[in-house]
C-alpha cells in the first residue's frame, strides 16, 4: 500500500480536486492524506484569532465569507442533485459549528477544533465528488488514530494500532481518504502536528503501516538544488537521502516539512516529492542511501540572529558550555549553529520572543554582542572526512562576502555559513555558479 500526501494547492480549485484521479489509481491499495483547501487554514486563524480577542462581529463576518467560498466551490465541484445536497449539507454543518462558537468561552482548545475544520471539509467533500462519479473510497477519521502524546510527539504504535482495525474492516476497499494535520493529544482533545504537519502525518502513516512508499505532491517539481525564486536555472534533485532532505529542509526548503522525513527514515519507507502540476516529472526519491561524492544542492534559513559570549572564564574551564545551554533550555529556544575559541562562544537562533531575557543571563559569564538580519547558508551533500576539496569550493565561491560563522564537521552531510541577510542572493547566486555550472 501507498501513501499519498496532497498539499493546499492541489486540492486548492474543484478542478484541481477532480484532476487528482489523473494521479491517484483507484485500482491501487492506497491512502490518500488531504491538506486543507489553499487559503482555508489561514482563514480560520484569522477566525480564532478574532474569537481570542472577543471580536465576535468580525469573527462571524470571516466565516460567512469563508462560507460563500464553500458555497461556490460546491456548486462547480458536484453536478445538481443528491451529492450536491450532500456536499452542501457538510458545508453548512461545518459552518453553522464555526458560528456556534462565537457564542461560547473560547480558549485555544477551541481554537485547535476550529483549525482542524479545514481540513473535514476537503477530505468529506473529496469523498462525496468521489461518489458521485461512481469511484469507491473510505474515508477514515484521521481523529480515531492520530495521536500525539504528553510531550507533542507523534505516537506510532497508537496510530497502528488503531489503523489497522479499520483497514481490515473495509478489507477489499483500495482507495481511502483521510485528513492531514488534525490528530489528538493525550488529554483526548482535538490538536494538530503544527503548521505543515500533512506532509508528517503522511510519512506517519507510512510508518505505521509499513507503506511500499510515501509520496508528497505539491506545485513543485521535486527538491531543487537551490532556490528558484532567486536563482536562473535550478534544477531537481533526483535522489536524496534522508539525512541530507533532512538538512535542506531545515535550512530553508520549503517543499518539505522539516520534520517530515524522520518517521519514515526510521521505518526505511522511501519518499518521493512529485508534481501535481506536472505529473510525469520525475521529481525527488528520498530513501536511505544517495549519490556519494556529491554537492546535492543549497538552502538559506532566514531571520537568525548570532550572539557571542566572550569571557576569560573560558580558558581551561569545564562546565562552561553547559551553563550557557542551559539557559537556552530554560527558555526553550534552540540553537541552530556554535562555534567556540578559547575564550568566546558564537551561536545562532531564530526563536528570539526570549532573547532580552537570555541576554540578560548570559551577561553574568562576560560580555555579549547580538547581531540581528543574519541568514544561514547550507550547502548539503557527501562531506565525509575523507572526502577533499568540496569545503575549499565552497569557500572560494564566497571569498568576497563577509562570513560571520562556519559550521563544518558536525555531520557528514553540510558546511553551514552564517552571513548578513543583504549578502544572501548574491551568495546563493555565487555558490551556484561555482559548484553547479
Amino acid at each position: 500500500m501507498k501513501v499519498l500526501k496532497f498539499g493546499g494547492t492541489s486540492v486548492g480549485s474543484p478542478e484541481r480536486m477532480m484532476k487528482l484521479l489523473d494521479i491517484i489509481n483507484p485500482a491501487e491499495e492506497q491512502i490518500v492524506v488531504l491538506s486543507a483547501v489553499s487559503g482555508t487554514t489561514n482563514s480560520l486563524v484569522e477566525i480564532s484569532g478574532k474569537l481570542l480577542k472577543e471580536d465576535k462581529q468580525k469573527a462571524l463576518t470571516l466565516i460567512n465569507a469563508l462560507h460563500q467560498k464553500y458555497n461556490d466551490f460546491v456548486v462547480e465541484l458536484l453536478a445538481e442533485g443528491d451529492f450536491r445536497e450532500q456536499g452542501q449539507e457538510v458545508v453548512d454543518y461545518h459552518f453553522n459549528f464555526l458560528a456556534a462558537l462565537s457564542n461560547d468561552m473560547f480558549t485555544p482548545i477551541e481554537e485547535k477544533v476550529v483549525l482542524a475544520q479545514g481540513e473535514l471539509l476537503s477530505t468529506t467533500l473529496y469523498h462525496i465528488y468521489l461518489k458521485s462519479i461512481g469511484v469507491p473510497s473510505v474515508l477514515l477519521p484521521a481523529l480515531d488514530f492520530m495521536k500525539i502524546d504528553e510531550d507533542n510527539e507523534p505516537d506510532i504504535p497508537f496510530t497502528t494500532k488503531n489503523l489497522q482495525p479499520l483497514l481490515e474492516k473495509h478489507k477489499g476497499n483500495k482507495l481511502f481518504i483521510t485528513q492531514g494535520f488534525i490528530c489528538r493529544n493525550s488529554f483526548g482533545e482535538v490538536d494538530n502536528l503544527r503548521r505543515g504537519g500533512s506532509d508528517y502525518t503522511a510519512s506517519l502513516l507510512g510508518a505505521a503501516i509499513l507503506a511500499e512508499e510515501v509520496q508528497i505532491w505539491t506545485d513543485i517539481d521535486g527538491m531543487h538544488n537551490n532556490d528558484p525564486r532567486i536563482v536562473k536555472g535550478t534544477k531537481p534533485i533526483s535522489h536524496l537521502s534522508f539525512d541530507e532532505a533532512a538538512e535542506l529542509a531545515y535550512f530553508g526548503a520549503k517543499i518539505l516539512h522539516p520534520q517530515s522525513v524522520f518517521p519514515a527514515q526510521k521505518y526505511k519507507i522511501p519518499v518521493r516529492l512529485l508534481n501535481t502540476m506536472e505529473p510525469q516529472a520525475q521529481g525527488t526519491l528520498i530513501a536511505a542511501d544517495s549519490e556519494k561524492g556529491k554537492i546535492k544542492s543549497i538552502a538559506a534559513k532566514d531571520g537568525i540572529t548570532a550572539i557571542k559570549i566572550q569571557s576569560s572564564r573560558m580558558l581551561l574551564a569545564y562546565g562552561f558550555l553547559r551553563k550557557v545551554f542551559e539557559i537556552f533550555e530554560r527558555y526553550k529556544t534552540p540553537i541552530d549553529m556554535i562555534t567556540t575559541s578559547e575564550v568566546a562562544v558564537s551561536l545562532t537562533i531564530d526563536f528570539t520572543d526570549n532573547l532580552d531575557a537570555i541576554v540578560k543571563e548570559l551577561h553574568a559569564f562576560g560580555s555579549v554582542e547580538i547581531d540581528r538580519d543574519q541568514t544561514i547558508v547550507c550547502v548539503v551533500g557527501d562531506f565525509g572526512a575523507e572526502k577533499h576539496g568540496y569545503a575549499s569550493r565552497v569557500l572560494d565561491a564566497l571569498k568576497h562576502i563577509p562570513i560571520r560563522m562556519i559550521s563544518y564537521g558536525g555531520s557528514n552531510y553540510n558546511i553551514s555559513l552564517l552571513i548578513n541577510t543583504g549578502d544572501k542572493t548574491e551568495a546563493l547566486r555565487s555558490l551556484h555558479n561555482r559548484l553547479f555550472e
